[in-house]
């Protein structure tokens, strides 16, 4: 089938196209990365080159496999490529993948790119390859949960009447503008790309768009002062958008960025430079990444200003530190990431990013599961705020899903619960539980998750290499392990996982050794490290059997 031809419509019912449900799910979960993604013509998820399968061979092979795999086979899936089926037994995973994983000296953006155009390797980004992207709301919920942490420490819990400045409305960034609301902030996002701004306004995500900066600085301020929620829109380059606003003398309360930087040949464009101009400079990736590296030091230059000025300045996760310290900004890191700065009391209680998608493709399912989480965690602030507030904001996009911060043995009792909605019939399908990468044990990235940890184990990727075998020992559904992200080199390994439970005894005994074991090891990730709050939720919960000697470090 041509690409100009395929159909990105989901299933509406609960008609079995696969053996089981397992596969089912699986199946269902790759068809709606594509439907709520970027350019799912070319097989793209988000961030420009974050990809379902490698190519349209690849994906058609790895739906027939699905189709026709019995309960005791395995698809070994390489890169977005399908390897083969493995004989295996009835209780091991469905789905095995690896994807974008380099060997050490190897793992060069250049290396990167000319192994793509060779077709011979795929970035997978994050939930992207391995089918567990859920659209804008996982972001959403990430900023929220961000923006919320900085208002408690520093704004007495309240971002109303404070202005945040971020730039980048792609597939990620796209997410920001309602999280900045939904935080109770006026909120500005720059964007080079004016079609994207329309897209993210059309479907709700976007409040306002300003003609210039003069008509956007003149609406935030208004909108500030009336301490009203409110998101606007601002067509033009950040690098040169920061410092005309920093020139202005306008200083944010809040600054940050989600532009892709950490892709200088299909992502960021640089100052100087229109989309449609930097697209043709793709055919000359060395001139175009050192163009995009001079453009981010001045970007992030101003983000330091507004940094000395009093502004609360973070790195989002798109390596933009890393560039512009490649670029000549001795000082990048002097602004810390989001997670080191803000949630890693909650990884170290393997409180994270948690995701449920109703698989029937029915909205009611959510709606229920969202009554069972008020009434099962009513004690839960974090949860329940978000809860409400998502059935109030947040679009259906694709299947309908819910993401929400939930710890060890919180994950499991809700999955074990509602497996038993979907064995009594309260719910009209099966239901998949998996969660984002950037997780308590899942990942190791020394400049995003686990910069500057206690011990100093930034760049040891044994967790979510160790995390990856444990779900697979678990008996989990899906069980991914990724590399790349920054530049698509050695920057990040991480680990992804899906369990389905489709009302099977069989489920349960899935859903309580793979999402327990999951959260286990992410405690013990940072009681290993010597983290105060993993030691006593490890300790309270019987996780560690070891003495652990850097524990007072």
């Amino acid at each position: 089938m041509g690409e100009a031809q395929r159909s990105f419509a989901l299933p509406t019912d609960t008609v079995l196209r696969c053996r089981g449900w397992r596969q089912e799910g699986l199946l269902r979960l790759l068809e709606n990365v594509l439907a709520v993604g970027e350019a799912p013509e070319r097989l793209v998820v988000y961030a420009a080159l974050g990809k379902a399968a490698r190519d349209w061979p690849s994906h058609d092979a790895i739906v027939a496999a699905l189709k026709t795999m019995a309960e005791d086979e395995t698809l070994v899936v390489q890169s977005g490529k399908p390897i083969g089926i493995l004989k295996t037994h009835a209780r091991a995973p469905i789905v095995i993948m690896a994807n974008c994983n380099m060997v050490g000296r190897w793992a060069t953006p250049q290396n990167f790119y000319d192994w793509e155009a060779k077709g011979l390797i795929c970035w997978g980004g994050l939930t992207a390859g391995d089918w567990q992207y859920i659209g804008s709301q996982g972001v959403i919920q990430g900023t929220y949960e961000i923006l919320m942490r900085i208002a408690e420490r520093h704004f007495g819990g309240d971002l109303a009447g404070r202005l945040v400045l971020t730039a980048g409305l792609g597939g990620m960034g796209g997410a920001q503008p309602l999280a900045g609301r939904m935080a109770g902030a006026t909120i500005m996002c720059v964007e080079v790309d004016a079609a994207r701004i329309a897209r993210r306004q059309a479907v709700g995500l976007l409040d306002m768009v300003a003609s210039d900066l003069d008509e956007a600085l003149r609406l935030a301020e208004e909108a500030r002062l009336q301490r009203r929620a409110v998101s606007i829109g601002l067509c033009g380059n950040a690098a040169e958008m920061y410092e005309a606003i920093l020139a202005r003398g306008v200083i944010p309360d809040v600054v940050t960025d989600q532009t892709s930087a950490h892709d200088l040949v299909y992502g960021y464009v640089p100052a100087g430079r229109s989309v449609e101009e930097a697209r043709a400079m793709r055919g000359d990736p060395a001139a175009l990444m050192a163009e995009g590296r001079a453009s981010i030091a001045r970007h992030v230059a101003a983000m330091l200003g507004f940094q000395r000025a009093g502004s609360v300045v973070f790195d989002n996760g798109n390596l933009i530190r890393s560039q512009a310290l490649e670029g000549g900004i001795a000082d990048a890191f002097d602004i810390p990431i989001f997670t080191e700065a803000f949630l890693r009391p909650l990884f170290c209680r393997a409180i994270g990013p948690f995701r449920w998608i109703a698989l029937s493709n029915q909205r009611d399912d959510i709606a229920r599961i969202d009554d069972h989480v008020l009434e099962a965690f009513p004690d839960n602030r974090i949860v329940t705020n978000w809860i409400r507030l998502a059935r109030e904001h947040v679009p259906v996009e694709g299947l309908p899903a819910r993401i929400a911060w939930l710890g060890h043995g919180e994950r499991t009792g809700l999955a074990l619960a509602v497996n038993r909605m979907v064995r009594e019939g309260r719910l009209a399908g099966p239901v998949a539980f998996t969660r984002d990468h950037l997780d308590a044990g899942a990942m190791a990235h020394p400049t995003i998750m686990t910069e500057r940890m206690r011990d100093g184990s930034d760049a040891i990727a044994d967790w979510p290499l160790l995390d990856a075998l444990a779900m697979a020992s678990s008996q989990a559904d899906l069980v991914a392990i990724h590399s790349g992200g920054g530049g698509y080199s050695g920057f990040m390994t991480s680990c992804g996982v899906t369990v389905i439970a489709d009302g099977s005894e069989e489920a349960d005994e899935r859903i309580r050794l793979s999402l327990t074991n999951d959260t286990s090891l992410g405690v013990m990730r940072y009681a290993d490290a010597g983290y105060p709050e993993a030691l006593d939720e490890a300790a309270a919960k019987g996780l560690l059997r070891f003495p652990l000697e850097n524990a007072a470090r």
